[in-house]
């Protein structure tokens, strides 16, 4: 229950600016009101912008200074996660980077990391972040896209039985799936 309240919270109210922390953003955002089971209403302001602002930079994150510097923000994981893949596939995978989950549902999620990744990236470089049209498919999106890929003829074979891992331990992983 907390947590689906949460979720609400911050997909009702919380916005990004594409540019980091822009003041100017801050201060013309409207207040939104919202309501909490207890009655009680409260009206967020430039906080709207300032809590998501840490999901791209982590001097907004109530962190220590150990684990701010254990930490990477969402770009750097998008950067690192397309930096770990083939050089001839890069281009294609930055062209073609697509969000999901409860966070793509922030108001400028999608602008904010294209715009981030733009500036990390070379100018070369196209690229285009994108994601589902509904808000269902946006946060349930790795669960359906996982369903589809297991229900696969060919990804069955790839399928590890607590058995088979139990009599093999983790060098099953690495004979069945090259």
């Amino acid at each position: 229950m907390e947590d689906q309240l949460v979720e609400d919270l911050i997909h009702s109210t919380m916005q990004l600016c594409e540019t980091p922390l822009d003041v100017e953003f801050m201060d013309k955002l409207p207040a939104v009101s919202f309501g909490f089971p207890c009655g009680y209403l409260r009206d967020f302001h430039a906080e709207r912008a300032k809590i998501p602002e840490a999901l791209f930079d982590l001097k907004h994150a109530d962190l220590s200074e150990e684990e701010r510097t254990s930490l990477i923000n969402v770009a750097q994981i998008a950067l690192m996660s397309c930096g770990m893949c083939d050089v001839e596939i890069r281009p294609s995978l930055y062209s073609n980077l697509m969000v999901t989950g409860g966070n793509s549902l922030i108001m400028g999620f999608t602008d904010r990391l294209n715009h981030d990744l733009a500036q990390k990236c070379l100018s070369t470089q196209k690229i285009r972040v994108s994601s589902a049209p509904t808000t269902a498919e946006r946060r349930f999106g790795a669960w359906i896209g996982g369903s589809i890929v297991s229900s696969l003829g060919t990804f069955q074979q790839l399928w590890i039985s607590k058995g088979e891992y139990e009599e093999s331990g983790r060098q099953i992983v690495e004979r069945k799936c090259p």
